[in-house]
């Protein structure tokens, strides 16, 4: 999961960087809210942002504003600015959570960990490209169809849609399914995955060979 924080307290920023980014997760921060928006217009990968309220250049609620102009990614505030006022705003600008600081950052975990759980109840399908991902069920459709996949297949073609065009060598593969990282295993697998997919190895549609690393997801 990769998270969008704006916020222009660099002391704040860097802990809830720290924290986040100990606990499995990407992060991507920015004091300046228009620079924070323009990396927000070019990015497909955003899950969540982090938002505060008072910033340079730009109130926060006409951020959160314009983020749900182009975006229907969820959006916790994360402001000194606690009165309920503040709070009725935000949520009329399309706001999913409110925390006022100063708050634990556990307590941002969990609120992240929260609205990640919502939105996998009300959607389990997370699409890339020609392919869907029913995750509640380990279960991977393309163009509607489900993939007959391996325990170990799915595993490692989810890894690669979650990464796309990110090059995964096979050893961190190995690591992502928990498997020892023997020789030919992973190329092993890839071939009946790009078989069932019906992907050309010598003019790839979906699954790219990247020499002396491993593979990427490129459709």
């Amino acid at each position: 999961m990769k998270i969008l924080i704006i916020e222009d307290d660099l002391d704040i920023q860097g802990l809830l960087v720290e924290y986040l980014e100990s606990n499995s997760f990407d992060t991507k921060a920015f004091a300046n809210p228009i620079e924070a928006l323009d990396f927000l217009k070019n990015s497909v990968d955003i899950d969540l942002v982090v938002l505060d309220l008072m910033l340079p250049k730009m109130d926060g609620f006409d951020v959160c504003k314009k983020i749900r102009d182009i975006s229907d990614v969820p959006i916790i505030i994360s402001s000194a600015r606690g009165n309920l006022s503040d709070k009725v705003v935000t949520f009329e600008h399309g706001a999913d959570d409110y925390l006022a600081k100063p708050y634990e950052p556990k307590e941002l975990l969990l609120r992240i960990d929260a609205i990640f759980r919502r939105i996998k109840r009300a959607n389990p399908l997370k699409t890339i490209g020609d392919f869907s991902i029913d995750e509640n069920k380990m279960e991977i459709f393309q163009d509607g169809y489900l993939l007959e996949f391996t325990p170990i297949e799915y595993q490692i073609f989810s890894a690669l849609l979650h990464h796309p065009r990110e090059p995964l060598s096979r050893e961190s593969i190995a690591l992502y399914i928990g498997i020892e990282p023997k020789d030919r295993t992973i190329d092993m697998h890839i071939s009946n995955i790009r078989s069932k997919i019906f992907d050309d190895i010598k003019n790839p549609k979906y699954i790219k060979s990247i020499w002396g690393i491993g593979y990427k997801f490129i459709g």
